[in-house]
């Protein structure tokens, strides 16, 4: 992977860079839509590149291994092949669903044995498994398996976790190496992001960071964040934490989050984002805007012929009202879900193209403030 860092805001850590991958350029910073198992939710494939702009997607392993498995997916030739995505593709290890979705789970040094959340049957995943699974996926992106404990575990469990996640980044490093080398092996330059934990710890954190960071890897991501901390305890651990990952590489904050979120975390030099909200909340008729998120079965929409925000440019503002949409809705029209998803996933990926321009004209910090502004004071 060759990561060019373009431009950098005078006046914040806010950075704007270009990887180059087998799959096309990733222009950063860069949100990714979640397309879990192999589809980003209502979307099509043309969709995400014509109307959204995409430049990456985000597919994960555990979901993945369990449907449609990997049989399948070998056969077709990796997941590019399968879903019919020709552009990068990055899959998320498995860790955080391991513990966050399957039960009875028993952590050893080896990895992680755990029950399916789907059927209950038992399955082992380690780092060599994760590495396999995503070599057969032939993902641009390999993300290394790790635990992601409880943000609220104490600091003797949060000291062996990270100790325990950095043991086995050795080992998928060292796997993720040898498929590489194999005649038979789909994607033979995948590449790798090792993930800084350390929950709310700035201590561990920090000092997480500066172990990965000499194992050169191809990316760094921090993990762990918003699953139960305060907004403001994930800003003080990525003030704590970014400044110790390579500046030469790209930074990853997975699963986050609302616009706010990326903007405040953009201006500490975050190069990567992904999450559910705007899939998520769209399936529920929650649509974001520059002025704030609107939930459309609000009963003040149903005669409003406004589209859902004046100035978009996406394929439902360009021809449909706020009250049409609200009607399907309320109808349980499966393309009113459809609409509200385009239009967030439209909102995030023009944010983000907002960012980049801000950042290569030197006023980031102009930009974030007014639009934080804007999206706070409401319609």
């Amino acid at each position: 992977m060759d990561f060019e860092l373009q431009y950098t805001d005078p006046c914040s850590h806010a950075r704007a860079g270009k990887i180059t991958t087998d799959h096309g350029c990733i222009n950063t910073p860069i949100f990714m839509p979640v397309g879990t198992v192999a589809s980003v939710k209502a979307v099509h494939l043309h969709e995400l590149k014509e109307d959204i702009k995409a430049q990456i997607i985000l597919g994960n392993t555990y979901h993945l291994y369990l449907r449609p498995g990997l049989d399948t997916l070998e056969k077709a030739g990796g997941l590019h092949k399968f879903n019919g995505w020709d552009r990068p593709i990055l899959t998320d290890s498995g860790g955080f669903q391991v513990f966050s979705l399957a039960g009875l789970r028993k952590i050893k040094e080896e990895g992680v044995y755990f029950n399916s959340h789907i059927d209950g049957r038992k399955i082992f995943m380690g780092p060599e498994e994760s590495m396999q699974i995503q070599s057969n996926l032939a993902s641009t992106i390999a993300m290394a398996f790790d635990e992601c404990p409880s943000s609220v575990a104490d600091r003797d469990y949060m000291e062996n976790s990270v100790n325990r996640t950095t043991r086995w980044l050795k080992r998928c490093k060292a796997e993720i190496d040898r498929l590489n080398s194999l005649p038979d092996t789909i994607n033979k330059h995948q590449m790798l992001f090792g993930i800084n934990q350390g929950g709310v710890y700035e201590d561990i954190r920090v000092r997480h960071a500066q172990e990965i960071s000499e194992l050169n890897l191809d990316g760094y991501a921090v993990g762990g964040l918003a699953v139960g901390e305060s907004h403001e305890e994930m800003y003080r651990i990525l003030d704590a934490v970014v400044p110790h990952l390579p500046q030469n590489k790209p930074t990853y904050l997975m699963g986050v989050g609302t616009p706010a979120n990326i903007l405040e975390a953009v201006e500490r030099g975050v190069d990567f984002f992904d999450c559910v909200y705007p899939s998520r909340n769209g399936r529920h008729g929650h649509v974001y805007t520059n002025h704030g998120k609107m939930n459309l079965f609000n009963a003040k929409y149903e005669l409003d012929t406004r589209p859902i925000e004046e100035g978009c440019n996406c394929p439902v503002c360009r021809t449909y009202s706020r009250a049409y949409v609200r009607h399907l809705l309320k109808a349980k029209e499966m393309l009113g879900m459809r609409f509200c998803v385009l239009h967030n996933l439209y909102f995030y990926n023009k944010m983000m193209e907002e960012i980049r321009e801000a950042i290569e004209a030197g006023r980031y910090k102009e930009y974030k403030e007014e639009k934080l502004r804007r999206m706070a004071e409401g319609e």
